[in-house]
């Protein structure tokens, strides 16, 4: 790729493999793209902040904020092991998802060399035409590469969180437990936002690992804007779910506390990866949706898997546990929710509203209902 191609900073040409100079229309609409990232990274860069400030208040005063942090300690093993995990996670794992995904568009997609390296880019340094590229490749193609390679890598992250809080709560099912497991989840959380928000700008090879098999193609110049707001909303749900999860624990007897945490967590990240999994494979994407990225629209296939995925998970949670009839109406009104969360809140803030209504359900439920 010669410089004046690069500073051009056009789409990959169908036949040459080389980048084209964009339109003047598409400049412009870059342009603007390029402005609506700069805000969304200045909006998560306060947010993040603000939680910091406010973590780092009770974990260096030491007091519990009403018992919502009480008995919490940085150690240096809680360190260790957010370090651990992140190399594993953002870079190892997230280099494996890269690959997948690059080989996806290669393979499933048609994509040449070059455009695939212009995908991984941050998308925020030169223009970045996405209807120039979608007009030469099958975007049903381009959609099920995003769909495997977000999902690959962004499940596993939010599984593998849920898991260790899961079996920290169900091997102890006592509130100290309950409050231990979410306070360390929110630490593994304000760590890897401003990991994020470090690489945000970032071309280079960490850059494009952490964010290149979750930053969807078709968000074009909006997809890492897209992926850091679900990041830096996931902490303030985990925010949000310490002094929840103190509420919680007030109301629940300690046996439910496991089956408690699958209600408000699992069943989201089940509802939520089955609507894109349905969506992109078998959907036609008509529902025309506000959010963050270049093309917003969602499937009905879509958010018919949401409600069956997140009712099935849930339902075999109560059977599991044997639980009474109460709480078959509890897994259907979280299904119902995390359904009319994920196909009416902004696309990229889903997470986030699916999540944290879940918790406030499970709350009602339990003062009102139990």
């Amino acid at each position: 790729m010669t410089d004046r191609s690069r500073e051009a900073g056009g789409v990959t040409g169908l036949s040459t493999g080389e980048p084209s100079a964009p339109s003047a229309d598409a400049r412009a609409a870059w342009q603007g793209y390029r402005r609506q990232a700069d805000s969304y990274f200045r909006g998560s860069l306060a947010l993040t902040g603000v939680i910091t400030a406010i973590w780092l208040f009770f974990v260096v005063t030491g007091r519990d904020g009403g018992a919502a942090f009480k008995g919490y300690q940085l150690s240096l093993e809680a360190v260790g092991r957010v370090a651990v995990g992140l190399t594993i996670m953002a870079v190892l794992w997230g280099w494996l998802w890269y690959g997948i995904k690059g080989l996806l568009l290669r393979k499933l997609a048609g994509f040449s060399k070059a455009e695939v390296a212009e995908i991984f880019r941050s998308r925020l340094q030169e223009p970045f035409d996405l209807k120039a590229l979608l007009a030469r490749h099958s975007e049903r193609r381009v959609r099920i590469a995003d769909m495997i390679g977000r999902r690959g890598r962004f499940m596993t992250i939010g599984l593998l969180g849920y898991s260790y809080v899961y079996a920290r709560v169900a091997s102890a099912p006592t509130p100290e437990f309950l409050f231990l497991g979410l306070q360390e989840s929110l630490f593994d959380a304000i760590v890897y936002s401003w990991l994020m928000l470090g690489l945000y700008y970032s071309d280079g090879f960490v850059g494009r690992v952490a964010y290149g098999a979750q930053t969807r193609i078709m968000d074009g110049t909006l997809g890492r804007a897209n992926c850091l707001v679900i990041t830096m909303l996931w902490s303030l749900f985990k925010f949000f779910m310490v002094p929840l999860g103190f509420q919680l624990a007030a109301i629940f007897p300690p046996a439910t506390y496991a089956t408690l945490f699958a209600f408000v967590w699992l069943s989201y990240l089940v509802g939520d990866g089955t609507a894109e999994i349905v969506g992109q494979l078998f959907g036609k994407q008509k529902l025309r949706v506000w959010g963050i990225g270049e093309v917003n629209r969602k499937s009905i296939a879509g958010t018919w898997g949401c409600f069956l995925g997140s009712l099935a998970i849930c339902l075999w949670l109560v059977h599991a546990n044997g639980l009474g009839p109460a709480w078959v109406g509890l897994a259907v009104a979280v299904s119902l929710s995390n359904t009319a969360f994920e196909l009416f809140s902004p696309r990229g803030t889903d997470d986030f509203t699916m999540a944290t209504a879940n918790g406030l359900l499970c709350w009602a439920f339990g003062s009102f209902v139990l």
